[in-house]
């Protein structure tokens, strides 16, 4: 059985902060969740509580919420409508595809004098002659049964039959309480050859498949047994083998101690090799906080974790870490590394003709282009080939 612990609620109040005793709205839905406890003295502040899709049999422990407005505990295995009395706020209950047959259990909610809308759909209780003008003569104070308008007219009416429909209701809520009875010793005996029947299986795929091909009534205790199958399976797939290899981590470093080049997250980047520096410029995630990522400038390496994902990049050249700077743009998020060279490589830097050194303003008006952008090109015009340079064949 799931129990709805502190680390489940806090786990679905992140949005919160984690912080349950100002907690608003949680949702618990999808838990297999079997009994109500706890979160009325944990969240006392609760105006939305979303239950749907457990195995939830009974409504209890929640007249401490006195904020509660909306509560959601459509398909579960709820089968009357009690202890919601002292939920003074609440506005609207959803109870859809549940197991309600005592109709005459709604009758508890008239004191709750600020519900508005109830919906019932999917229970047996709907099937009942006159089931709709009976809880709209009961509960006055709905605006809305099943998501539809009551209208003026169709209240006054009700009314008027109150007493006539609600011996027909009770006398069809005897029937169905005699059926469920039955229903119960059937599905029991149903259960137990079932279950002596897989007994007798070894293979396991051969029972299991023997269990899913098994017909089975529409019921809670069927719904509690597919839940705690569905469970059980997961468990199995989900168990490791104590025989599986730890996960090989990755290294970041050959035997002889050279670097990796390295991109986990697949990051884009550029990387420019300049006479004095070094830029790297890597496309970090736009909206991701600045506090996830890391960056550690070493002499022949930079590493940069973003989000426990390590982008390694190796250059030849020495560089200083002291020197080197770092920055994130406001606008694109991308992240700037600039990192100084040791020694500056002279074989990156432009090399002036005399022209260009006796007369350098004639020169830049000419081009129009100032010196610094010729900057990391290198000069290939004095190249010359050896004289004993063999023919192209």
């Amino acid at each position: 059985m799931v129990l709805i612990t502190e680390e489940l609620v806090r786990k679905k109040s992140e949005h919160n902060e984690c912080l349950i005793s100002t907690l608003e709205e949680i949702s618990l839905h999808q838990e297999d969740i079997e009994v109500i406890e706890h979160i009325q003295n944990w969240c006392r502040d609760l105006k939305i509580l979303l239950l749907q899709s457990n195995l939830i049999a009974r409504l209890e422990n929640l007249h401490k919420l006195k904020r509660l407005e909306y509560l959601n505990v459509a398909i579960n295995n709820i089968e009357r409508v009690e202890n919601l009395e002292g939920c003074e706020s609440l506005s609207k209950l959803d109870l859809t595809l549940n197991f309600i047959g005592e109709l005459t259990s709604v009758e508890s909610l008239c004191g709750n004098h600020n519900l508005r809308e109830l919906v019932l759909i999917g229970n047996p209780c709907v099937d009942f002659p006159h089931y709709r003008d009976y809880v709209v003569a009961t509960l006055p104070q709905l605006n809305s049964l099943d998501c539809v308008e009551i209208t003026p007219s169709e209240r006054l009416q009700a009314l008027r039959q109150l007493t006539k429909n609600r011996s027909i209701i009770v006398q069809k809520q005897a029937d169905h309480t005699i059926e469920r009875d039955e229903q119960r010793i059937r599905v029991a005996e149903q259960q137990s050859a079932l279950a002596k029947r897989c007994a007798g299986i070894e293979d396991e795929e051969e029972r299991l498949k023997a269990f899913w091909q098994a017909k089975s009534e529409h019921c809670p205790e069927i719904r509690t047994e597919i839940a705690r199958q569905h469970r059980m399976g997961r468990e199995r797939h989900e168990t490791k083998s104590p025989l599986d290899a730890p996960k090989q981590q990755r290294n970041l470093f050959a035997p002889c101690g050279r670097p990796y080049n390295l991109n986990q997250g697949k990051l884009p980047f550029t990387f420019q090799d300049e006479a004095d520096h070094y830029l790297l410029q890597l496309e970090v995630y736009r909206h991701l906080d600045t506090s996830l990522i890391d960056v550690d400038v070493q002499t022949l390496y930079t590493r940069v974790t973003v989000k426990k994902k390590i982008f390694q990049i190796a250059y030849i050249e020495e560089v200083k870490p002291d020197e080197s700077t770092v920055q994130r743009s406001q606008i694109t998020g991308h992240l700037m590394v600039r990192l100084k060279k040791l020694k500056v490589n002279e074989l990156l830097l432009v090399k002036k003709s005399p022209a260009k050194s006796s007369a350098p303003s004639d020169a830049g008006k000419s081009d129009g282009k100032p010196e610094e952008a010729f900057r990391g090109v290198v000069d290939i015009s004095n190249i010359c080939a050896p004289e004993d340079l063999p023919d192209l064949i």
